[in-house]
């Protein structure tokens, strides 16, 4: 029989003990790369291609500024991540709308199979002018790597109403206008925004869009879900079959109910919308919503997430949810506003109890 002394033992046991360690994420730390540096790419998503995994993301400034824009990191194995630098930058140009000192925020990545190229969508706020703008921008590149090439910026479905509105209902939200509601949350304020009063007063330039993702369905049809109505109503549009604009065909998810930071799967047929609540950087309880068919009808259902904190969502916010297989990562940031950088990553798996419902729960 093999005999070790005891302090090679120990040796062996450290070693199994730091090996198990290396293969393991630990969610809301700091997460280094190549460069010992936290990885700054926030409200992103990840895709896998060959052998590789691309997580994309906004890169914020590390010594205070403007954003330089969106930031790709790399790796073989999810665990160790290489900066690439800035796919998509802003510029210099006065003209352009990602001009130098603009918001870029949720940045999402597909490659689109009809074209084969790579679409980047973000939810995109001109320089100087706050949140007021909610536009989304496109850029594409025709690989993972980028760099990605900027084509432009607009608002959604400009003249169109949503798919499930007939005659009535667009007379009802024309009957409604901001003006005559001073007061937000009372009860005829809410009634309007209900009836369509946003989508009406935007209808010719195009519904708001900020925080956003991106949902690419078993048939290849893509969908952009965004924080619409002054971030009080969700719209799913669908995008064209380049995933480079919009169909126009669209619907209205929980008007009213102010959701925004929209993650989207889709289990066994049926589609689960995770959110979370406008608190501003405060972390708060996640929604979940479930339909049968992305058009709806949705319905809502309790937060998702257990353990410690799980009424703030693990003191974070969802980005997105990648899929490889049949498995699911609920992606977030725990977002520290002075010093949006250094925001610490959540990732964790998404599992499904007997009833098919999506569970987040915490671990270590």
């Amino acid at each position: 029989m093999l005999r070790f002394p005891f302090f090679s033992v120990i040796l062996l046991l450290l070693g199994l003990s730091l090996a198990a360690q290396e293969s393991l994420l630990p969610p809301g730390t700091v997460w280094t790369d190549q460069n010992g540096l936290h990885v700054n790419a926030h409200g992103g998503n990840v895709i896998h291609v060959g052998d590789t995994y691309y997580w994309y993301g906004e890169s914020r400034s590390r010594v205070g500024g403007p954003m330089p824009g969106v930031s790709l990191y790399t790796s073989k194995d999810m665990l160790h991540w290489h900066d690439c630098g800035i796919v998509l930058s802003t510029v210099a140009d006065t003209a352009c709308p990602i001009q130098r000192g603009c918001v870029i925020e949720r940045p999402k990545v597909v490659r689109c199979p009809h074209t084969d190229n790579y679409v980047m969508l973000f939810h995109l706020e001109l320089k100087g002018k706050g949140y007021a703008a909610a536009m989304m921008g496109f850029a594409d590149s025709p690989s993972p790597e980028g760099p990605f090439t900027f084509r432009r910026a607009l608002r959604p479905t400009a003249g169109k109403w949503p798919m499930d509105f007939k005659r009535k209902d667009r007379k009802l939200a024309r009957g409604h206008r901001p003006e005559d509601y001073k007061d937000w949350w009372t009860p005829s304020w809410e009634k309007a925004v209900r009836e369509g009063m946003y989508v009406a007063r935007d209808l010719k330039g195009g519904q708001m869009s900020r925080d956003q993702t991106i949902f690419v369905d078993d048939d290849g049809k893509a969908y952009q879900i965004s924080s619409s109505e002054e971030n009080l109503t969700l719209h799913i549009n669908e995008l064209t079959s380049d995933y480079m604009g919009f169909t126009g065909r669209y619907v209205r998810v929980a008007p009213g109910e102010m959701n925004e930071a929209p993650t989207l799967l889709k289990h066994n047929g049926t589609y689960w919308l995770i959110t979370s609540g406008c608190t501003g950087w405060a972390p708060n309880e996640a929604r979940m919503y479930s339909a049968k068919s992305i058009w709806g009808p949705w319905t809502r259902h309790p937060s998702p997430c257990r353990g410690p904190k799980a009424k703030t969502t693990f003191d974070g916010q969802g980005n997105y949810i990648f899929r490889q297989g049949q498995r699911f990562i609920f992606m977030a940031d725990r977002w520290q506003p002075k010093k949006l950088s250094e925001s610490p990553h959540i990732w964790l798996p998404i599992t499904f109890d007997a009833e098919g419902v999506p569970v987040i729960e915490w671990k270590d």
